[in-house]
């Protein structure tokens, strides 16, 4: 076939629009299924119609995350690829050696969409109920063991922590995300275990776990009757986030234009009921604010993960 001169100029016009065919791709390096899987697909359909393109989320777990956070860093910086990310995101990095990607470095921040705390719940059998009873229980070798959602995550680190302050030496049981930590506290298997809000909601109602404690320096608006660590006399602290990332160099007009549109949903009622329904207290601002939450987190627990010797393989 002859291509002629006017065959190739209307190839060329149709090109910009052919590119503006093609998805937005939010990458979410975890299974379907999850808290974070599940913000993402709140935030993908209504970015969808502001931006007159098609936005999908497409799951890339593996390596507590790093399978799809290295893929993201590696894709081109044209705001067609996007990460969102849990605040695993810049830990990993400190405990995982196939985390070949730097959190800071190697991504553009877009936006925070929202924080929560970690809380510690406690079985119905084992009628511990207070930080107090815990410390207690552990002391007395009536509690070996508490149960996390993954060697290196938040809640391992923070539980290393509250070991160090309270004297004891519980150890993880270490589970492949927070469903099976409490499939375990319901049967009676952990006495103790550490979980996200949302996922327990149910089951706080029903009285068959307890919460113990939330990690956040001051009480949570999803969990307010719940005590932190710090008010129990142990200056420790912890909260989850979520954010969306680029990879490096995306142009300022685009990431400024992406803020603008997930600002706006972040504020949707309907969007804040929805993640309020998932523990989750909404966030937005400035791309500037992620830059702090993600860079504070990679030096923080940078120096924790060093000084507890913590790694996951």
């Amino acid at each position: 076939m002859t291509l002629t001169r006017r065959t190739l100029a209307l190839a060329a016009l149709a090109a910009p629009a052919l590119a503006q065919s093609r998805p937005v791709t939010i990458v979410v390096a975890f299974p379907a299924g999850g808290d974070t899987d599940a913000l993402a697909r709140i935030f993908a359909e209504r970015l969808s119609p502001r931006i007159n393109r098609a936005v999908v989320v497409e799951n890339r777990s593996g390596a507590s995350g790093a399978v799809g956070s290295i893929y993201v860093s590696r894709a081109t910086a044209d705001g067609d690829t996007l990460l969102f990310a849990p605040s695993t995101f810049p830990i990993v990095p400190h405990v995982l050696r196939a985390a070949n990607f730097h959190p800071v470095n190697d991504f553009t921040p877009i936006i925070m969409t929202g924080t929560s705390p970690l809380l510690l719940v406690s079985s119905a059998q084992s009628g511990l109920r207070t930080l107090a009873d815990v410390r207690a229980a552990g002391q007395a070798g009536r509690l070996a063991n508490y149960g996390s959602p993954g060697s290196g995550s938040p809640m391992h680190i923070f539980a290393e922590m509250f070991n160090r302050a309270a004297g004891l030496q519980l150890t993880e049981v270490a589970y492949r995300g927070v469903a099976p930590v409490i499939s375990d506290l319901l049967a009676g298997v952990l006495q103790v275990g550490w979980v996200t809000p949302g996922a327990v909601f149910q089951h706080l109602r029903a009285g068959t776990l307890f919460p113990v404690a939330v990690t956040e320096r001051a009480r949570s608006p999803v969990l307010p009757n719940v005590p932190t660590f710090v008010e129990s006399g142990f200056d420790i602290d912890i909260s989850a986030w979520w954010g969306f990332f680029g990879p490096a160099g995306v142009p300022a007009p685009l990431v400024a234009n992406l803020n603008r549109h997930l600002n706006e949903i972040i504020r949707l009622p309907e969007v804040e009921a929805r993640t309020t329904a998932l523990g989750v207290v909404t966030g937005g601002g400035d791309p500037a604010r992620l830059t702090q939450f993600n860079g504070g987190d990679y030096e923080k627990f940078g120096r924790v993960v060093r000084e507890l010797n913590i790694r996951a393989e």
